[in-house]
């Protein structure tokens, strides 16, 4: 699939549709609890299938048949290991998190996992060694760290230590370890992207969960507990509201975003300040945030707590005047893509200055041209290419645009919404 962008204006009001990060918690620990749960206003994209998908396998009952609220009867953490291998796609998130549930099965029941190309170029080495520290059996099949992947029980508790160079390690432990049949210490020698630990801390909170942290470098989680069945929504998404940010930052006579709340831990809202720092004119009320175009110039920006925001955050400081700084963010190497090479090239290709660092970019502003770009089946990348020919006096054509169903499938018609001249084609 292509998605073509044209030069646009954008103006008036977007509702910014439900966070990923959060749908797949609420669908994990729904799953996980004694009872019935009520999941709203969660978010349907390729991802959450992943997650609800995965869980079914688990053994929970999940109803989406209404699009506004899931409902789902947990298992009480009585997993039941699924006979056939579990895809779970694209999303690295599901892994993480499914791969510490399957953990809680009896001793000897496995579960295996795998997922598309990608997934099984991401590493997982580092979760696999801290669930066998704690008690579970697991393997790589293939030797490398890497999906596919067979777990087996029993989580027993212990210690163990943890180089969360993704947040999603963590938040696995962390979310199975309350389940465990003593209790846990985790010593975090690396964390990055610590605001979705945070997210994680929230979940656990609401659920009355015990636990204890130093400065999120150990943890203490105390065994035996239970999650209880909720009736909670879902709220907005920072990490899709960054694509509108970015572009009314650049292109936008006067556009309003609402929905989100800046009360929630979502690191992603960080972005509103970056763009400030670049001289974005962005007010935040009661009625939402309204940005407004205009002259943006380059700053430096240590982007480790946010990797999610780095193409965005790319195209926008190619459009910006001076030079930009992207740094501290050398786990945007290991996401859905290497986004820092990915995002040099694919600028380079619109004439764009950019030059690679181990850990980040430095772009340039640059008088940017048109040419064929790749999106490199990365849902972020296609979104943050389809920015740029909001800018560009040539349509852009942007090649593996299906990959925005992982996390955002109703882009393209949001930004129509605000008069961005997109179109995608089959």
């Amino acid at each position: 699939m292509q998605l073509i962008s044209r030069r646009s204006r954008l103006a008036g009001e977007v509702l910014i549709p439900a966070s990923k990060s959060h749908t797949i918690r609420a669908v994990a620990i729904a799953a996980l609890a004694e009872g019935l749960s009520l999941i709203r206003n969660p978010l349907w994209s390729g991802d959450a299938e992943a997650a609800v998908r995965s869980y079914r396998a688990l053994g929970a009952q999940l109803d989406t048949s209404d699009p506004a609220l899931w409902k789902v009867s947990g298992i009480g953490g009585r997993i039941a290991p699924c006979e056939e291998m579990i895809d779970v796609g694209n999303s690295g998130t599901t892994l993480r998190i499914a791969m510490g549930s399957a953990a809680l099965a009896s001793e000897g029941q496995p579960t295996t996992f795998t997922g598309d190309e990608q997934i099984r170029s991401r590493p997982v080495g580092p979760l696999l060694k801290a669930l066998s520290d704690l008690g579970a059996s697991c393997e790589s099949l293939e030797g490398n760290g890497k999906a596919p992947v067979r777990i087996a029980g029993s989580l027993k508790g212990g210690t163990t230590s943890i180089e969360a160079k993704t947040s999603q390690y963590l938040t696995s432990l962390l979310m199975c370890a309350p389940l465990a049949a003593g209790d846990t210490e985790i010593d975090v020698t690396l964390l990055n992207e610590p605001g979705y630990v945070h997210m994680t801390l929230d979940w656990l909170d609401k659920q009355g969960i015990l636990y204890e942290h130093e400065n999120m470098r150990r943890f203490r989680v105390q065994g035996r507990q239970l999650y209880k069945p909720f009736d909670l929504p879902v709220p907005a998404d920072f990490s899709s509201a960054t694509f509108f940010l970015c572009a009314a930052a650049l292109f936008g006579d006067e556009v309003v975003l609402t929905g989100l709340d800046f009360a929630d831990s979502q690191p992603d809202k960080a972005v509103v300040e970056y763009l400030r720092s670049m001289g974005a004119n962005i007010t935040i009320d009661a009625d939402g945030i309204t940005v407004q175009a205009a002259p943006l110039h380059g700053v430096e920006i240590d982007m480790n707590a946010t990797p999610d925001a780095l193409p965005a955050m790319a195209v926008t400081a190619a459009f910006a005047e001076g030079t930009t700084r992207l740094v501290n963010v050398g786990q945007a190497r290991v996401k859905e893509t290497d986004r820092i090479t990915c995002m040099a090239q694919e600028l380079e290709k619109l004439n764009g200055k950019v030059e690679e660092l181990p850990d980040g970019l430095i772009v340039h502003g640059s008088s940017l041209r048109v040419a064929p770009v790749h999106g490199r089946d990365d849902h972020r990348i296609v979104m943050a290419l389809a920015l740029a020919g909001l800018g560009l006096d040539e349509p852009i054509t942007i090649e593996t645009a299906q990959a925005m169903a992982v996390t955002f499938p109703d882009f393209v018609t949001l930004m129509q919404s605000l008069g961005a001249d997109m179109q995608l084609i089959n």
